[in-house]
């Protein structure tokens, strides 16, 4: 079993002009090993910032705390090295990588992440299977990475990655966003399967709970001005279904996502 945990994580975004605007301001955390995290809180409460600064974007500087993973200090690793340590990030707004197929970023990066390049005989079936389970073309294979992709096959591809390099701890930016109800339930059932094998933890970030009722969270924690301000079961879902976050939202300062 895995385990992430994050301990009075402060962090502060750098501004163009040099200054540093501090964003999360003490975040307390633990994910292990086939439990599933939901983050929800308003547009600029700071959790696409948890999310960029645990995968070691240097546009966030970590001004105190920790994350370990297995005991292991990830502030201390390189970006690629979170990703062979077990982390991976599903961004929000994934990018465009002209010049390199889909089949040979996916077969690089299982490469990197095992140590050795997966088997020829068996790495073709297992590509064709992951993408017909996410309902894409295997066609898309050879296809530069995301460039002409609609949003939910960009979508769509970042699961994919998820299911063929079974991470220890996925994190998932707002998955949701711009998905239409069916490619929604697609994406929701690739998530599910990985969680479901028992080795990967998830962490869920997302404004709303229409992914949730696809995707089952084990905790609910909600976020506002860049702290965790309350947490519980999946019944915390519903309640801010019904309730949103004004309550939680007022005299707290805004942070930025």
């Amino acid at each position: 079993m895995s385990t992430l945990e994050i301990r009075d994580l402060k962090v502060s975004v750098k501004l163009p002009e040099g200054e540093l605007k501090p964003i999360l301001a003490g975040v307390d955390l633990t994910v292990k090993s086939g439990e599933t995290h939901a983050i929800m809180g308003p547009n600029g409460s700071g959790k696409s910032t948890l999310a960029y600064s645990i995968a070691g974007h240097p546009k966030y500087e970590i001004t105190g705390g920790t994350v370990t993973l297995d005991g292991e200090d990830v502030l201390a690793m390189t970006v690629d090295e979170r990703a062979r340590a077990g982390l991976f990030l599903a961004m929000q707004y994934p990018v465009e990588v002209p010049g390199v197929s889909v089949a040979n970023f996916l077969r690089t990066a299982k490469t990197a992440i095992d140590g050795e390049a997966p088997k020829l005989r068996t790495w073709g079936g297992e590509l064709r299977g992951a993408m017909e389970r996410l309902q894409m073309d295997p066609a898309f294979a050879q296809r530069n990475v995301n460039e002409g992709f609609s949003g939910g096959e960009k979508k769509r591809h970042e699961i994919v990655q998820l299911e063929l390099l079974k991470p220890k701890i996925a994190i998932l930016d707002e998955t949701d966003s711009g998905l239409d109800v069916d490619a929604l339930r697609v994406v929701s059932g690739g998530v599910n399967r990985v969680r479901d094998t028992g080795d990967t933890g998830v962490l869920l970030i997302t404004h709303y709970t229409r992914i949730l009722r696809y995707i089952k969270p084990d905790f609910v924690h909600v976020f506002i001005a860049g702290r965790i301000v309350e947490q519980g079961g999946p019944e915390l879902a519903d309640k801010l279904e019904a309730e949103g976050y004004e309550r939680y939202a007022a005299g707290a300062g805004t942070a930025k996502a």
